[in-house]
């Protein structure tokens, strides 16, 4: 049984009618499960988004203090402040993100409680044409609408209006929190490598892991997207590349220097 009106729309839409033309749509709709589906993938992009930021950013960061200088401690030091600054920097522009959108989620749907308070007639019309956009005929357009909005009129206006559900609703802490565990975990990767190595290779295992790790994000990125991970994958490792090659130059520069 469907319990939203997207999905009644997008499975009447598969056997009903177009009236203009009189022909059976072929329109197929996304599954019951594809907005759940659609929102967990996204979670998985920023994770792994969040993972390649935290291997790019702190692998040039202690590629650049190893062109500087072989000291194991100052290693050590500028790679956990680096992680630790860039974890709380990704935690906090999430937070940010996330909260503002949520605001903006929640303005549209007070003004449109506002709006079917008023003139419950004149949106039970709109959402009816919204329903015939869709590809049901006239007569089921106003059947869905009319029993979507005897159920719950709000939620049924949103979801089709403003494609919001107000029963998932992300949260910004678990946003936060999802985005700092992600850039840690990329992190540790280059800081690891550069601090657990012999010193005599560090630099090398440091390059190779970091490589690993982007070539392994890079493929993720492409599966998750439905494309080929050759693109993503030689993508990240030329940013990686230049970022650990730029930073050990400008290190070793500035370090011969002092």
């Amino acid at each position: 049984m469907l319990e939203t009106p997207s999905e009644v729309a997008s499975t009447v839409g598969m056997t009903t009618t177009l009236e203009p033309q009189g022909e059976t749509s072929s329109m197929a709709g996304p599954p019951p499960s594809g907005g759940r589906l659609n929102a967990k993938l996204n979670w998985l992009r920023a994770g792994v988004l969040g993972a390649n930021d935290g291997v790019v950013s702190v692998g040039g960061l202690v590629m650049g203090v190893a062109g500087a200088t072989s000291s194991s401690s100052a290693l050590l030091v500028a790679g956990l402040a680096g992680m630790v600054a860039g974890a709380l920097s990704m935690a906090g522009g999430e937070f940010v993100s996330v909260s503002s959108q949520r605001d903006t989620e929640l303005a549209a749907i007070e003004a449109e409680r506002v709006r079917l308070a008023a003139q419950p007639a004149k949106e039970l019309a709109a959402l009816t044409e919204l329903y015939r956009a869709k590809g049901l005929s006239g007569e089921t357009a106003a059947t869905v609408a009319r029993e979507f909005t005897a159920k719950d009129a709000l939620g049924a206006h949103v979801e089709a209006k403003l494609g919001i559900d107000r029963n998932e609703r992300t949260s910004p802490w678990q946003a936060a929190f999802a985005s700092m565990a992600a850039f840690v975990m990329g992190a540790l990767i280059p800081l690891l490598a550069m601090v657990v190595s012999p010193p005599e290779i560090r630099v090398i295992c440091t390059v190779v892991a970091v490589s690993v790790a982007l070539l392994v994000t890079g493929l993720t990125s492409g599966l998750l997207g439905g494309a080929s991970p050759i693109r993503p994958m030689l993508r990240n490792l030329v940013v990686g590349s230049l970022a650990m090659g730029l930073t050990y130059a400008v290190g070793h520069l500035v370090g011969t220097q002092l």
